[in-house]
């Protein structure tokens, strides 16, 4: 049984390569809900892959909704081709957040013969990249999730 604090909340910084699969997964699910709540978004994480997704991002405005997948990095697998998902990713060597439509961008770098070549995608139309490279990064602008700079303070 866990013990029960009285005071203030022990903060450590977490260590993201110390943590197993499903703790970085909850990790990047709340650093991205963070960053889309900045933008009006509230996340839902899903217990379970529900149509390919790992969570709903949902606009307070009504219209927009979106199924995810989350990644730890660049990602395209057959496995979510034509499913109209979006895949959320931390570049943690740059401190950038993406969102991006899956089959748009992956048909993007496929016309770009980026990995056409690639046993990985060739034999399994499965590729992943650990950071994101300079030429993926032009594709991938336009879903960048940016950080909203905190305001001033009015004195």
């Amino acid at each position: 049984m866990s013990e029960v604090h009285m005071g203030p909340l022990v903060l450590e910084p977490a260590d993201y390569r110390a943590m197993n699969a499903r703790q970085k997964e909850t990790y990047n699910f709340h650093k991205i809900a963070a960053r889309l709540a900045d933008y009006g978004y509230n996340c839902l994480l899903l217990s379970d892959d529900w149509q390919g997704a790992d969570f709903i991002a949902y606009h307070h405005n009504g219209k927009d909704f979106y199924r995810v997948q989350l990644k730890g990095r660049l990602t395209l697998n057959v496995k979510y081709e034509g499913k109209g998902l979006y895949i959320a990713f931390f570049d943690r060597k740059n401190d950038r957040c993406y969102v991006y439509p899956h089959d748009l961008i992956g048909g993007l770098i496929e016309r770009a013969d980026k990995i056409n070549s690639s046993k990985s995608w060739s034999e399994h139309r499965s590729y992943s990249w650990p950071s994101v490279p300079a030429w993926a990064s032009k594709l991938l602008a336009p879903y960048e999730i940016p950080s909203i700079p905190k305001p001033k303070d009015d004195e």
